[in-house]
């Protein structure tokens, strides 16, 4: 998961040469954000994730033995040590793309290290931020209504009101994300400490009252009970597998927190507690086997039920807050990297450049959410749908993660399989567990899942037949230059920029404003826009300049693909290298393509209408590009794909 809500705990972030982020933040206020929002997923994981998993384990019997809670509770603590700890926290981190984490980043830097396979790389990077989508749908659904199901303890009354006050607080917060999340980002992190802090000293009265609990460290009681359940040892896997999700967090977040906030954060705050935590619930569950109802608020005092459901329920809002501005900030990233058609992305902050809103994603984001509530009703109905879509996401991170250790480490192939051999081996395992879980509820987010993953394909792979196609027709650059200098047409004064995915060719709308104004102005730039394969790109090496002729210049604007890209503002740079010119006399030419299905387009017939219709919900060039509407001038063209 990657989320923008860091942002004001982080900014501004330089990098340095050896891709390690810094920040002008000081440790601690790095460390206190991080909390709040790197670990408010895997940090309210115990409010289900131990019920869950016992539940599995009791099997038909309904009730678990002492040993079988011990198993499970060793599973627990073994997963957040060897999959969040070793695979994560130790090895990951330090896989960053000029400082920044996720799988979009590492598919990045996986597919500009490699030469042959890179196809395969794209589709793999596919995969992982389609899934993520599913898990962006299933947290805050799963997370705030295991939240308010405690006030269920504090009296049946309130049972009916379960679901409709989860449908309003996540209405809340869906409405809310408009505003931008600058103003309440600051409270996070000092919630979520208070939050850790309190699920710790919850858990101390069960473990000391039953100490043989930390038994549980030992790892051969989580392999004896794999050995000695059969299937249903491999039903609880999927459901131990619930206490580490939001693990890809600590990865996905690099970029705000940098690597020391995260793994001292992780090492000395949340493991110790979500640690103690997952022990005092087995306690209390060995003491009292009707305890498995609900063990996370059975641990608390009565009075103190409906002050912990307040936290939890704040703890949950801040766990979803950073999966809904995570799916914004994955989302902008597919723009760049062509994998999406282009959105609208408003800037709610002027402060900090990590604040964006995505109207479009807010809004599917809502509908499938409250869909998911309204289907499911209960915490444990849902649980069974989570799991598939991290899984998933973890393997295709292992996966790059071996390309990455041995293309861009320069270690060699045996080295790097032997280091993520064992870590692609347990996230295979999950998965596999997982799966079982698909007729219960798992076919959700691989359902949603296969949905993002054939937009993104179709939209990829329309956009390059689009491109061949257009590339054919398009008359050579410096051919019509050379022609325009010999038999030059009327001048007009002023500068006119022409957009252009390729700056060999003559942009269709400079053909056509030569072909129907026959006039051409004092200066002309073929203007192209390039997404490069790191986050952001430093603004020395924002523009390039290259003088074709007299009165034809090209310009290359970069942009990394965390980058929003602001054109007049990149121009501005321009100015600086010597390219003259008044932004209130320069026009820019845009061509607008009104695209048809061709008889032969290379791709499914029902395929090239969904390109049409992606292309259709794209957003304005001018909006994305943040070029002023009012000196622009869109020529309109018909083409077949």
């Amino acid at each position: 998961m990657t989320s923008d809500i860091a942002a004001p705990a982080a900014e501004p972030t330089a990098v340095n040469g050896h891709g390690v982020a810094h920040s002008t933040a000081s440790f601690k206020a790095l460390l206190i954000g991080c909390i709040g929002v790197v670990y408010g997923d895997i940090g309210t994981s115990p409010l289900y994730a131990l019920r869950e998993a016992v539940v599995a384990a009791s099997g038909t019997s309904g009730v678990a033995a002492p040993e079988a809670v011990l198993g499970v509770v060793s599973l627990i603590l073994w997963a957040l040590i060897v999959v969040v700890t070793l695979k994560y926290v130790l090895i990951l981190l330090r896989a960053d793309n000029h400082g920044e984490g996720g799988t979009l980043a590492l598919m990045a830097l996986a597919q500009r290290a490699v030469t042959k396979g890179a196809g395969a790389i794209v589709l793999l990077g596919i995969v992982s931020g389609a899934l993520f989508y599913g898990d962006a749908v299933i947290t805050p659904a799963l997370s705030v209504l295991s939240a308010i199901e405690g006030i269920k303890l504090v009296t049946a009354t309130f049972e009916p009101y379960v679901v409709p006050l989860t449908v309003l607080i996540l209405l809340a917060l869906f409405a809310a994300q408009s505003r931008g999340t600058a103003g309440v980002a600051a409270f996070f992190g000092p919630v979520m400490t208070i939050w850790f802090a309190v699920i710790a000293i919850g858990a101390i009265i069960p473990v000391m009252r039953h100490p043989e609990v930390f038994l549980a460290f030992n790892p051969m009681l989580a392999a004896s009970f794999m050995l000695h359940h059969g299937l249903i040892g491999f039903v609880t896997l999927g459901a131990v597998f619930l206490a580490v999700t939001g693990a890809e967090a600590l990865y996905a977040d690099l970029g705000h927190f940098g690597k020391r906030p995260i793994q001292t954060a992780w090492l000395f705050i949340v493991l110790p507690s979500l640690a103690l935590n997952y022990l005092g619930q087995g306690a209390l569950v060995i003491a009292d086997p009707k305890a498995i109802e609900n063990p996370f608020f059975l641990m608390f005092p009565e009075w103190a039920l409906i002050p912990m459901v307040a936290l939890a329920t704040v703890a949950t809002v801040i766990a979803s807050q950073a999966v809904i501005t995570g799916a914004y900030s994955l989302t902008r990233q597919a723009i760049q990297l062509g994998l999406l058609p282009r959105f609208e992305i408003r800037h709610t902050s002027e402060a900090h450049f990590g604040q964006i809103y995505i109207p479009r994603i807010n809004t599917l984001l809502f509908i499938a959410v409250m869909l998911l509530v309204l289907m499911f009703r209960s915490s444990s109905a849902l649980a069974s749908a989570y799991g598939i879509a991290v899984t998933g996401t973890m393997v295709v991170t292992g996966m790059m993660g071996f390309v990455v250790i041995w293309r861009v480490w320069n270690w060699s192939p045996f080295a790097a399989a032997a280091l993520m051999a064992p870590f692609l081996f347990l996230d295979l395992t999950f998965l596999a567990a997982n799966l079982l879980k698909v007729l219960e509820g798992g076919w959700v987010p691989l359902a949603l899942g296969a949905v993002v993953m054939l937009l993104m394909y179709t939209w990829r792979r329309g956009s390059k037949l689009l491109f061949e196609k257009s590339r054919k027709l398009e008359f050579p650059l410096d051919e019509l230059v050379a022609m325009l200098e010999k038999r030059p047409p009327q001048r007009v004064s002023g500068t006119a920029v022409f957009l252009t995915s390729d700056p060999s060719s003559a942009p269709t709308a400079l053909m056509h404003s030569l072909k129907h104004y026959k006039v051409l102005h004092e200066k002309n730039v073929i203007l192209t826009i390039e997404t490069a394969a790191t986050p952001r790109v430093d603004p020395s090496e924002r523009v390039r300049l290259e003088q074709v002729s007299k009165t034809f210049t090209k310009v290359t604007l970069r942009f990394g693909f965390m980058e929003s890209p602001n054109v007049p503002k990149a121009l501005a740079i321009a100015r600086k290298l010597g390219w003259q010119f008044d932004i209130m006399s320069t026009s820019f030419f845009l061509s607008r393509r009104a695209l048809k299905p061709a008889a032969h387009s290379g791709m499914p017939r029902w395929q090239d209408h969904l390109f049409i219709a992606l292309s259709r919900t794209a957003n304005d060039a001018t909006d994305y590009f943040q070029i002023p509407s009012g000196r622009v001038v869109e020529v309109g063209t018909q083409v077949t794909v």
